[in-house]
């Protein structure tokens, strides 16, 4: 049916949107007449992506849940306010499939749906589901997973559980590098050191890489720095490069990754599931310094996915910042040396990459309303 519109629901960050965008793009390709509905954050990265691809969105006014008792009437005002908003739309909406992409945003969405008995999907990347993601499976049909052991957090319900992998953007099939050295004024002759922190940037990486910039110098004849700070942290990582003899470049965010990372030698970031599945596809050795405040640790989860393939390696993000940045140091200097051992990181990543999740979950998705499903048991589609 070409008039079924898919609403995707979620945001706040990148990690949430990126791989909705991927799904998006292959219905589009599959169903040309489909209407696409994002419901966001009212973060600013989201309407920052969102805003290129052409698809609809609406900013809702949710809110992240938080256990102060101060917090609380704001959370459930915005919280109602925000389902109010996506069940009018829902009852105007013609064939609708709700997509919960993970974050605070996701929830009132669901339940709208889930109360108007609109099937429901639910694409989990992380290697542990958030809050959002545990309450929403209750309601959900099917649940789209990155990693299979992660399934083991959903056995009690429903859902059918589909391990596909994450959904990548149209371009991790065909990355163009020299399009992205060209347009950053990039050395083409010397090796990239890309430094991210993900959409939001990250300080304690940005405060680490600049404290060992003296350090980093003595690579300035083969290597170049590409450090994506954060909108946020621009300019006070900018002027932490003002004495560096590396070559640099330095913004606070940059939105064609496929192109970058296929450009790269070596990544240092954060591990959300979406920038491990990025550095598998592009087939880029990385340096993972995963997010140290989670409760589950699902950032070291994940980043223990490419370690295992011998595709990256892990450096705390340790309450001492200058032990974090000397154990940083101690395996920049060791990889940036060894182009062997980078080689073979590269390779090691070529033999965990996929990029057929998006097809996959778009196909789903096109089956899914057609019946109502209702398996309790596990069943993967790899």
């Amino acid at each position: 049916m070409n008039n079924r519109t898919f609403i995707f629901a979620g945001g706040g960050t990148g990690g949430h949107i990126y791989p909705a965008v991927a799904v998006a793009e292959q219905l589009l390709k599959l169903r040309p007449g489909a209407k696409i509905q994002f419901f966001c954050s009212s973060r600013s990265i989201d309407a920052q992506i969102l805003g290129k691809t052409g698809f609809k969105y609406t900013a809702l006014p949710a809110k992240g849940f938080s256990i102060r008792p101060a917090d609380l009437p704001a959370f459930f005002g915005s919280f109602l306010k925000s389902y109010r908003i996506a069940r009018q739309a829902l009852s105007e909406s013609t064939n609708a499939i709700v997509i919960g992409i993970g974050g605070f945003v996701a929830a009132p969405v669901c339940l709208a749906a889930h109360k108007l008995k609109v099937p429901i999907a639910l694409l989990n990347i992380d290697s542990v589901p958030g809050r959002a993601n545990k309450i929403i499976a209750r309601w959900a049909d099917e649940i789209f997973l990155q990693f299979e052991d992660t399934a083991q957090y959903f056995t009690k319900c429903r859902a059918k559980l589909s391990v596909v992998g994450c959904p990548l953007r149209e371009g991790f099939s065909s990355p163009q590098p020299h399009k992205a050295i060209e347009e950053l004024g990039l050395d083409k002759n010397k090796k990239v050191l890309l430094i991210t922190g993900a959409s939001s940037g990250a300080e304690n990486i940005n405060t680490a890489i600049c404290s060992l910039l003296e350090k980093l110098n003595v690579f300035a004849d083969n290597w170049q720095i590409v450090h994506l700070a954060g909108t946020a942290n621009y300019e006070k990582v900018k002027s932490g490069y003002t004495s560096a003899k590396i070559p640099h470049k330095v913004l606070g965010y940059y939105d064609d990754m496929p192109d970058l990372l296929a450009a790269a030698d070596l990544v240092v970031g954060r591990s959300g599931a979406v920038s491990v599945a990025e550095c598998a596809a592009a087939a880029v050795p990385a340096i993972c310094i995963p997010y140290p405040y989670h409760k589950d640790k699902h950032q070291y989860l994940n980043a223990r996915k490419l370690v295992d393939a011998g595709a990256a390696v892990i450096v705390d993000d340790l309450p001492d910042k200058q032990q974090t940045a000397e154990r940083l140091w101690t395996q920049l200097q060791a990889l940036m040396k060894d182009n062997d051992e980078r080689e073979k990181m590269r390779q090691n990543a070529r033999r965990i990459t996929g990029t057929q999740a998006g097809a996959k979950i778009a196909e789903a998705l096109l089956r899914l309303g057609n019946f109502s499903l209702t398996c309790t048991g596990l069943k993967r589609i790899i």
